[in-house]
């Protein structure tokens, strides 16, 4: 069942404000604001992505201010550079996949953090002190996630496809 895109009247107020609603969200949970300001002004772009000069001047920042805070975003693989024909400026954009793909990288942080956790397990005198306890269950819930978060994000990406119709 695919759902319609009801194309209405766009309101820059609101857009604007969604922006910042959700690069506040993203900050509570750690991400830079200016990273989570420029990933949803991409998010709510119509075009092709955005080049540094349209998001410095949709954000009202620097140009640096967006340097920087698109390399954090390219790290993590939310954001795209690409370069259209006849352009001589790179635009930022957003994968078709950018959740699914960011979600499904982290896969190797969270053996990472499982390992560092085990080893944190006998630094502190291992799993029966109330500190290896601690660690012991971050492993395993670390261990748990990159078990899991694979299949649960390839489960979601083929629940959203069968409700959506492929581009023509």
């Amino acid at each position: 069942m695919a759902r319609t895109r009801a194309v209405g009247r766009r309101d820059e107020a609101q857009v604007a404000h969604v922006v910042e609603k959700f690069a506040s969200l993203f900050e509570t949970y750690g991400f830079p604001r200016m990273s989570g300001r420029i990933l949803t002004q991409l998010m709510v772009s119509e075009g092709p992505g955005l080049t540094a000069g349209e998001l410095a001047e949709a954000l009202q920042v620097s140009p640096a201010a967006v340097s920087t805070s698109t390399t954090y975003l390219l790290q993590v693989g939310l954001v795209e550079k690409l370069r259209l024909p006849g352009e001589r400026r790179d635009r930022y954009h957003l994968p078709d996949d950018a959740w699914y793909l960011a979600t499904a990288s982290k896969d190797a942080l969270y053996g990472r953090i499982a390992d560092i956790a085990s080893e944190a397990v006998a630094a502190v005198g291992g799993p029966r002190t109330t500190a290896g306890e601690r660690f012991d269950q971050m492993r395993d819930f670390f261990e748990f996630l990159e078990r899991e978060v694979p299949a649960l994000v390839e489960t979601w990406h083929a629940d959203w496809a069968s409700r959506h119709e492929p581009p023509r």
